[in-house]
């Protein structure tokens, strides 16, 4: 990783092998997205992103709308990743966020949202995990002024990781968000003989330490988390 007197220059996963192929890290400051189909891998990617952010002493918080800090902290313990220290030192926040809330009114929604992101100024890295349900019921126009708030929080310093859905975008919007992002990681799940294989696409890092690999191959093993399969022998 990538440092200047001691301090981190990027934020890490954790795993050297992910790390890796994420060209280093991804560099602090950025827009990240992170998009995919269901049970692709996108939640626990992030929580490697958040242990990684930790143990490089970067402030963390996440919220959540599919964990309660109690379920939040289970899952990362089953990856071996005790996390009970820095939720008692403030390093880790955790904010469960009503998904339901997003029903009440689009715009409303994601001002909330946005709201909560400024909210925490002064963190390293916060992941919104995830906002599908919010966009779904907005308008475009909405969604795109949302992603460029958030860029101006990470010119600010921040680096913030969006997480959703891939059906939450159409084609035409997921373009124009994607230009915006410093960072686009797709996730999907490949069907190779009788295995179900995870699959990380790097669509773009701007900005990365060193040249990134494309396309990864993964599985999730508890007690380990993110576990990297060589290509090769995902396919054999």
């Amino acid at each position: 990783m990538a440092r200047r007197k001691g301090i981190a220059l990027s934020i890490s996963t954790g795993n050297p092998e992910l790390d890796k192929n994420l060209g280093g890290g991804i560099p602090t400051g950025s827009l990240m997205l992170v998009e995919g189909q269901s049970d692709s891998g996108k939640s626990v990617l992030m929580q490697q992103f958040t242990w990684g952010s930790l143990k490089d002493s970067f402030k963390v918080s996440v919220l959540s709308t599919e964990d309660t800090v109690k379920s939040f902290v289970r899952q990362m313990g089953s990856l071996d990743k005790e996390i009970i220290d820095y939720l008692l030192l403030s390093r880790l926040k955790i904010y469960p966020v009503k998904a339901t809330q997003a029903k009440s009114g689009p715009k409303q929604a994601l001002n909330t949202l946005l709201e909560a992101l400024k909210d925490q100024q002064g963190m390293d890295l916060v992941v919104v995990d995830s906002i599908t349900s919010f966009i779904a019921y907005s308008s475009p126009e909405d969604v795109i002024s949302f992603f460029e708030e958030c860029k101006g929080l990470c010119d600010d310093g921040m680096t913030v990781a969006l997480v959703a859905h891939s059906y939450a975008f159409n084609t035409e919007i997921l373009v124009r968000i994607s230009s915006m992002c410093d960072a686009h990681l797709r996730l999907s799940l490949d069907n190779i003989g009788e295995k179900l294989i995870k699959v990380m696409e790097v669509a773009k890092i701007r900005g990365a330490q060193t040249s990134t690999g494309n396309i990864t191959s993964f599985d999730i093993l508890p007690g380990l988390g993110m576990k990297i399969i060589p290509f090769s022998k995902a396919r054999a």
